[in-house]
């Protein structure tokens, strides 16, 4: 079954500063207005990480969604951490991997999925040192070339 998932938001340098390791999609706990004003395709995951603040659960930490204006004085907060979904034995696993292996966790997209709930894939990353940013770049542009090459000699 191929479903078909409406992104609201990418974080596109997410791939070029870190090594993802392995994805994992959870759940996100939204207010109403928050959920509109997504709808609408707002909303930046940019300079968002996920936290374990309690050891018991884990959150999105300064994703910015902005404020629905139709919603009124029952508006939300634009950067409050919210609430990832997880089984226990995945918060358990991802903050071990923080903890001992000083992994980060970056979301990688904000997407609504086919049931129309919102969803974040995060990524268990580890960051790029700048020598590596400067290879991956060196290999996006030879891969970059080698496509012009290969369409020329058609």
């Amino acid at each position: 079954m191929t479903g078909e998932k409406k992104v609201v938001a990418l974080n596109k340098r997410a791939r070029f500063d870190y090594f993802i390791e392995n994805t994992v999609e959870a759940g996100i706990i939204l207010q109403g207005s928050e959920v509109k004003s997504l709808r609408r395709g707002q909303g930046s995951i940019m300079e968002a990480y996920a936290s374990d603040e309690k050891s018991d659960e884990l959150f999105l930490v300064n994703a910015f969604i902005p404020e629905y204006t139709e919603a009124g004085r029952f508006n939300h907060n634009p950067r409050r951490p919210r609430k990832l979904l997880l089984r226990r034995r995945e918060i358990n696993r991802l903050s071990g991997l923080v903890r001992k292996k000083g992994m980060t966790l970056i979301p990688l997209s904000l997407y609504f999925n086919e049931r129309g709930k919102a969803k974040v894939e995060i990524g268990v990353a580890v960051g790029k040192k700048n020598h590596d940013k400067r290879q991956t770049e060196k290999d996006r542009d030879w891969q970059r070339e080698k496509g012009r090459l290969m369409r020329r000699d058609m």
